[in-house]
């Protein structure tokens, strides 16, 4: 079978969320699953397969890190979309059945791709004792996800001080169920984006992501409130990059972005 390695929320190979993508004809065992994204080794490898016609989805697809199967990945949805329409395997909008629902992907005229995804529910909580020592810097507000997406937003001071957080991620770990999102609005929006982030999910085997879709869900809602704005950009600072567009719609979070196939193999195991 076909593996094909994805770079997603970028236009250009070697930068944004890379992903694994496996089309398959129907789910063998989990245990198969996980080896197989532990051999891939990125954020997530995803998994899909054709559902029978008229039903409420198109594709089944999971999602599964080097160390266990999460609820939910923008990423690699992204990049099974992009993978769906490049190969000419699916045309239009296309729907996914996954643990969070069904997701929808619409390809744009742009050559982007939109995700509809649920909107993280925000409530505001205290600080946790140790999370500032654990970030290297003070935050200003936080948030608590939710269980769907199981993050702690933290808005810190500026720009500068997320580009620069060399954090203690065993110390993160103890903060949230999945990670942290550390957060700032944009010093300069003419540069293209409108807030800064970066994603440390220690939980779940990745002490830092490089673009995360899932957590836009959360930021969308967080800076749309105080740039007071539906329609935002997002700069996911890490050393790789890239941009999410998102569209808050109430409990809906549209995002856009780009995707590039940068290796396509044979999967012999």
């Amino acid at each position: 079978m076909r593996i094909r390695i994805v770079d997603a929320f970028t236009d250009r190979p070697f930068a944004g969320n890379p992903a694994g993508v496996v089309l398959l004809d129907s789910f063998p065992d989990d245990t198969w699953l996980q080896n197989v994204a532990l051999e891939v080794n990125h954020a997530e490898t995803a998994f899909a397969h054709r559902l029978p016609e008229g039903g409420e989805a198109d594709w089944a697809l999971r999602w599964f890190t080097p160390a266990t199967e999460v609820a939910m990945c923008g990423h690699a949805t992204l990049a099974t979309a992009h993978v769906l329409h490049s190969t000419g395997t699916h045309r239009g909008p296309v729907r996914f059945a996954t643990l969070s629902g069904v997701l929808v992907a619409t390809p744009q005229e742009d050559g982007s791709i939109t995700l509809d995804f649920p909107t993280a529910p925000l409530t505001p909580v205290d600080v946790p004792d140790g999370v500032a020592e654990a970030l290297g810097a003070e935050p200003l507000a936080a948030c608590d996800t939710g269980p769907q997406v199981g993050d702690l937003v933290v808005e810190l001071a500026d720009e500068k001080t997320v580009l620069g957080l060399a954090p203690d991620h065993k110390g993160l770990s103890r903060h949230s169920r999945r990670g942290i999102i550390a957060t700032a609005r944009a010093e300069d929006a003419s540069r293209g984006y409108d807030f800064v982030s970066r994603c440390f999910f220690p939980n779940v085997g990745i002490d830092e992501d490089p673009v995360t879709g899932s957590a836009h869900t959360a930021l969308a809602p967080y800076w749309s409130e105080r740039l007071g704005r539906p329609d935002l950009t997002g700069l996911q600072a890490s050393r790789r990059s890239g941009l999410v567009r998102t569209g808050l719609r109430g409990d809906r979070t549209l995002l856009t972005g780009r995707a590039v196939t940068v290796i396509e193999g044979q999967l012999l195991a």
